[in-house]
């Protein structure tokens, strides 16, 4: 998906995705003193204008999203952050973290990131951190948009991190991971598959997991979250139906769905067994339940017919 941001002197293209994914995790931070997920860096990675920009046009579109609100037009972009556009990035984000710690934990090495966007974990790494390898694959023009937004955030590279260029479209994408010298195939990996799941046809996933089982040992992890599937159907949740049009009007066709058997089926099919799955209420009790319990004039939920999985090589 492709935002055009007009500036005064200036025409860039990014990832409407990232950006977006970005600015919920922002707004969230800035606005809650209790967060389901605190991004502190998230903001300051976007500009100014950025901000101001995406704030304007969210609420704008109050209509779209909500035909019967009635507020300010800052409650109704807190309404549709709330509704719309944060439950995932910070269900999710907070279901990886807490997950990929418990990893570190107990053995895993490395922390590959697959279309890592503007992830800031490397950025904010705690202490279990300092001694794993983290790479963050994505597109070479979006690394390097990253890349400069962080340069004037941070004065150093976090010494543990390791940028890879690759082009999830070809089939070879494997190639440069391995040839990153940092990357070892012997050691367990963390594999981060977090908003991928949605746009990828089921044999393109299938052969991703596949290709990621090749070059991980036993033990290593996946994680990701997906649709399931009534997500593209008449019985999928308004919010879901909504987040599909506007994929739609984006050229960002979402291609695929799942029931949790063919996802059991399509994760043994490469090796992987489900360690940890999670449903919308599960995710809303593990994760927002705290959260609402302070906040409830504007409760959050994790978001219609999505669900997280966490899966182990065997």
């Amino acid at each position: 998906m492709v935002l055009i941001i007009r500036g005064d002197n200036f025409m860039e293209q990014k990832s409407m995705t990232a950006l977006i994914s970005a600015f919920a995790r922002a707004y969230h931070s800035v606005q809650n003193i209790e967060k389901v997920f605190d991004d502190y860096l998230a903001k300051d990675i976007l500009t100014k204008n950025e901000y101001e920009q995406i704030s304007s046009n969210m609420s704008k579109g109050i209509n779209f999203f909500n035909p019967s609100f009635d507020g300010t037009q800052e409650e109704a972009l807190q309404w549709i952050v709330d509704n719309q556009l944060s439950p995932t990035p910070l269900g999710r984000s907070a279901f990886a973290e807490k997950a990929l710690e418990t990893a570190v934990r107990v053995g895993a090495k490395q922390y590959v990131i697959f279309a890592a966007g503007y992830d800031t974990f490397a950025y904010r790494q705690p202490d279990w951190a300092s001694n794993i390898q983290i790479f963050e694959l994505d597109h070479p023009a979006i690394g390097s948009d990253k890349q400069k937004r962080i340069q004037s955030v941070l004065s150093e590279k976090p010494i543990n991190l390791h940028y890879v260029s690759v082009d999830f479209t070809e089939n070879n994408w494997e190639n440069n991971l391995i040839a990153c010298f940092e990357f070892d195939q012997s050691k367990i990996s963390f594999c981060s598959l977090l908003g991928i799941s949605y746009y990828l046809s089921k044999r393109t996933f299938a052969e991703t997991l596949n290709t990621i089982s090749c070059i991980v040992p036993k033990g290593s992890s996946i994680i990701f979250d997906y649709p399931d599937e009534d997500s593209y159907t008449t019985r999928a949740g308004e919010r879901t139906k909504k987040q599909v049009a506007l994929a739609g009007e984006a050229n960002e066709k979402m291609l695929a769905s799942y029931s949790y058997l063919e996802l059991k089926s399509l994760l043994a099919d490469s090796n992987f067994l489900v360690y940890e799955h999670l449903t919308p209420p599960e995710i809303t009790e593990q994760y927002f339940k705290k959260y609402n319990k302070l906040n409830p004039e504007h409760p959050i939920t994790a978001f219609d017919n999505v669900n997280y999985c966490l899966a182990v090589k065997n």
